[in-house]
């Protein structure tokens, strides 16, 4: 099949669907512009975001980790959506904010019930995705992950999203101010994309637009504000953003406080935190 790309970008104040056509996005109307001067927005519109936890090998091997016979997943809210070069926000506060560069998978059609063989015809194309984890939250958010990957500006997806794009034997990188701090392959995921797909479509309704992120290889560590983060995949192109510090600090009147303890810490330094001769509060007490 061939691989076409499509990006939604506000085009004179409204958001539009445009067409990639080499360094243009070109909308149906025949308007034109430039790929790199264009205000993106998220490439599709989920009604729900569901996350595959550990699926290349390289990231199992990192945390030693013992998986199950299938995959586990959790999901981030739709308010945590944000696109190419959007500014994704650590606030004020946390210390412990995780790039995890990924590929996304967009459905295309209402989807329940299928088989793996049959799952292919329900994906709508591709995205890139970088699934940021904050982990200051870890300690109380570790079942449901809610605020560690569910907070604002956390799901960046794009630039675009790409029909007819073969998912075997890709690479996948991320670069933090240009170094490489992740490489991989889509030959380390243990479960596939058309696995993922009916696996989480025997229980939950599937709809156009909703996205399944594909899990990420080794090497996730905390960003800091100002660093430019870009996640690239072999046939989808380049997905940057550049974190910043959030405008408002976590209020500290309600519910549990940022962290810094031992799941904190082993998580967000994968796993390796003990042998940089960092030492958590918990762990100093005892």
């Amino acid at each position: 099949m061939h691989e076409v790309e499509t990006r939604r970008i506000l085009l004179d104040g409204a958001a539009v669907e445009v067409r990639r056509e080499n360094y243009d996005l070109v909308a149906p109307d025949g308007r034109r512009v430039s790929a790199d001067d264009a205000v993106h927005l998220p490439p599709c519109r989920p009604s729900k975001i569901l996350c595959v936890h550990l699926n290349y090998s390289s990231r199992v091997e990192e945390f030693k980790a013992r998986l199950g016979a299938a995959p586990t997943y959790f999901h981030k809210p739709i308010s945590s959506l944000n696109a190419h070069k959007g500014h994704v926000v650590r606030p004020d506060g946390c210390s412990w904010l995780n790039y995890e560069g990924e590929i996304a998978i967009v459905i295309g059609k209402t989807c329940r019930n299928v088989s793996p063989a049959e799952a292919g015809d329900c994906i709508s194309g591709y995205t890139i995705a970088n699934d940021y984890g904050l982990h200051d939250f870890r300690d109380t958010d570790a079942g449901s992950m809610l605020r560690v990957k569910g907070s604002d500006t956390l799901c960046p997806l794009g630039p675009g999203l790409v029909s007819g794009w073969d998912f075997h034997h890709k690479a996948i990188e991320t670069r933090v101010n240009d170094k490489i701090a992740q490489s991989g392959t889509t030959d380390e995921m243990l479960w596939d994309m058309h696995y993922l797909v009916a696996d989480l479509a025997r229980t939950i309704t599937l709809e156009p637009g909703d996205v399944i992120l594909s899990g990420t290889p080794a090497g996730s560590r905390p960003a800091q504000p100002g660093d430019l983060v870009s996640v690239s995949v072999e046939g989808l192109g380049m997905l940057t953003n550049t974190i910043v510090t959030g405008p408002l600090r976590v209020r500290a009147d309600v519910g549990a406080q940022p962290s810094s303890s031992e799941e904190v810490l082993s998580t967000a330094l994968g796993g390796d935190w003990e042998l940089r001769g960092i030492r958590s509060p918990r762990r100093t007490r005892g």
